[in-house]
């Protein structure tokens, strides 16, 4: 037989055990050139509003790289080791290493590049629906081409072929370190199996919970007041992070045998075929897979936690677009407001306009704060508020000795806290006004550069205004103190009034928002943000599910004399089956349920910085995640399966 005919046949015996890496191939390979050719695509010019469209999508792309780079690399090292009794039956026969090398390569490179094409054509043919969705998540208005470049296709080629010569180190290095013996003896090496739990592993298993659940706890208190110093939100913002990646590690290396052990001792040693395939396996294997399943399940949690942040931020754009311009248009002077008024009627679009004049005034908050970061020369019981009238604001009526606030951005309601009513004091600059708080109000009535960055809006009676106005700080006050809000009678004229909007040339261009732009622009970032985050996490989510999902193909093997004994005592294969569902349950679920958890209590702590609604978007990802997660345990499931059938 031929070098030629060895590698041939080779190739076609192991082709049924390399399905899914080349599924991982096809899929990696087509993923980065569709990725790639983002950068390279005319229409991506319009997908630039606040952020650089081609150089956010290229430094997303270094991260697949990362992400894709390591995964080959992983499954590599787990098809070469079950490659090992054939590398050592060459070595029986003659071969020397430098000859198996080369023939290991030969085969791989065929499969590799093959893979890789196919990844490259599938690409192409997926790149216009990836841009569709982009331009979909993004709302620009532009027609997606399906067009081939060469751009792309090369740098796909030399990324594919560095990581290809990386994965022929590894084989080469593997080859060389091991004996004729060793060879023999990779595949039946269990994982550090222990026949009992010891009392050290008991302890790591308690404080793995004990360290995830006190992160967890920190994290509920970050953002209420309990930590009032940068510095200590600092330092509880650190020991979260290490707290609960330390306590996941813990947990896998100890935890889980300890909490699977005690259900045993409650058997008093009496399982049945489902415990014993199951929670046995569990117990003894999860320890020697503890770092492995560490990152998986924090890169889980990142990648839930940020695409589901990056969603709640798209979820309330229009909300966050209201806080800016809480009008179709604002302007700051009668003169803009005049001219855009005009060019309105010019065209019949109807209107409705609301002058509001706005002072400044410090405010003693003492009695209503609730609690406060604390910060070098910063008075957290003074605030410098934007002060209106309720003559102004149609839909609040309030008395002289009452004041509502209005439009308090949940960013800095979450740094500085306020109760729900109390006594505050409306300052002049040589008077004092008592008022009686009556609480927030969620809607925004002045655009953003008028409320100091989000601060409140303090709502008072007519007279107290009055009063006010006659005793001002100069200081405080700004330049332009009127605010004109436009609201266009009927919604569908939106874009057509936007559109004379742009082209007229207003006094005080910078103090002048269209809140369909400002919706425009926030949809673009936060779309291409999300569009970005959810392809690394699409990405690593297909890894990470082949990587567990090699593991179970390695581990069935391993244990298919197993079975074969179970199978000749009497038990069919229907019995085996159930204890291997309930084996997959607990492989794939306990990362996943973890990595939940972790994105659940990251989100839960901050998710005001970033919009207006939580649940809905939180839920929709974390389910999604699940779905798509659980087809790999689905595998695994088949997989067990035919070698179980096999088996007899």
């Amino acid at each position: 037989m031929s070098i030629n005919q060895l590698i041939f046949r080779s190739l076609k015996k192991n082709l049924k055990n390399y399905y899914l890496y080349v599924f991982a191939l096809v899929f990696s390979a087509s993923l980065y050139y569709a990725f790639v050719t983002l950068q390279y695509d005319p229409s991506m010019d319009q997908v630039s509003g606040g952020i650089k469209g081609g150089a956010a999508i290229q430094a997303a792309s270094v991260l697949l790289i990362a992400i894709v780079s390591i995964f080959l690399l992983y499954a590599n090292s787990i098809f070469i080791k079950r490659r090992s009794k054939e590398i050592g039956l060459f070595q029986l026969i003659g071969m020397t290493k430098n000859r198996i090398f080369r023939i290991l390569s030969v085969e791989n490179l065929i499969l590799y590049f093959c893979s890789v094409f196919l990844g490259i054509f599938v690409g192409f043919a997926a790149s216009k629906l990836i841009i569709m969705i982009l331009f979909k998540l993004t709302g620009v208005q532009a027609i997606a081409a399906l067009h081939f470049t060469m751009q792309p296709f090369i740098q796909t080629l030399i990324v594919f072929s560095i990581i290809y010569l990386f994965i022929m180190l590894m084989n080469f290095g593997f080859i060389k370190r091991q004996t004729i013996l060793s060879l023999f003896r990779v595949t039946s090496n269990t994982e550090g199996k222990l026949k009992r739990v010891s009392i050290f592993e008991m302890i790591l298993g308690i404080a793995g919970i004990i360290l995830i659940i006190a992160g967890y706890y920190v994290s509920t208190k970050l953002f209420d007041g309990s930590f009032s110093q940068a510095n200590s939100l600092l330092i509880a913002m650190l020991f979260i992070l290490g707290s609960v990646i330390i306590g996941t590690y813990l947990f896998y290396k100890g935890s889980v045998s300890f909490l699977f052990n005690i259900v045993r001792k409650r058997k008093n040693g009496y399982l049945n075929i489902n415990e014993v395939l199951s929670l046995s396996s569990i117990m003894f294997r999860m320890k020697s897979n503890s770092v492995l399943l560490t990152i998986i399940t924090t890169v889980s949690a990142l990648a839930i936690g940020l695409l589901s942040l990056t969603y709640i931020s798209y979820y309330s754009s229009e909300k966050m677009a209201t806080s800016y311009v809480p009008t179709d248009f604002s302007l700051s002077n009668g003169e803009d407001s005049n001219k855009l008024k005009e060019a309105l009627a010019a065209k019949s679009i109807g209107y409705n306009e609301n002058k509001i004049e706005v002072i400044r005034a410090k405010v003693n908050i003492k009695d209503i704060l609730d609690s406060a970061i604390e910060e070098a020369g910063f008075d957290p019981n003074i605030m410098n508020l934007a002060i209106v009238s309720d003559r102004s604001v149609k839909r609040i009526d309030v008395t002289p000795k009452e004041t509502i606030f209005s439009g308090y951005s949940p960013t800095l309601q979450s740094l500085t806290s306020l109760k729900d009513s109390g006594q505050i004091e409306l300052k002049g600059k040589n008077m004092s006004i008592p008022q009686n708080y009556l609480g927030p109000e969620d809607d925004s009535i002045l655009p953003y550069y008028l409320t100091n960055g989000g601060m409140p809006v303090a709502i008072v009676d007519q007279a107290v205004f009055d009063r006010l106005k006659k005793d001002l700080d100069p200081e405080l006050q700004l330049d332009s103190p009127v605010y004109y809000g436009i609201d266009l009678k009927n919604k569908g004229d939106i874009e057509k009034a936007n559109e004379i909007f742009d082209t007229i040339s207003f006094q005080d261009k910078e103090y002048s928002g269209s809140q369909y732009q400002e919706l425009q622009s926030i949809k673009i970032n936060m779309g291409l943000t999300m569009f970005i985050v959810g392809f690394l996490g699409l990405t690593f989510l297909i890894t990470s599910g082949c990587i567990l999902y090699f593991k179970q193909m390695d581990e069935s093997e391993n244990e298919k004399a197993n079975y074969t004994i179970l199978r000749k005592l009497g038990f069919t294969q229907g019995d085996l089956l159930k204890g291997i569902q309930a084996k997959q349950v607990f492989n794939f679920g306990i990362p996943l349920v973890v990595g939940l958890f972790h994105s659940y209590f990251a989100v839960k702590s901050g998710w005001f910085f970033f919009g207006t609604e939580v649940w809905t978007p939180m839920i929709i990802v974390m389910v999604l995640y699940t779905i798509l997660y659980s087809i790999f345990g689905i595998l695994s499931v088949f997989h067990y399966k035919k070698v179980i059938k096999e088996s007899l």
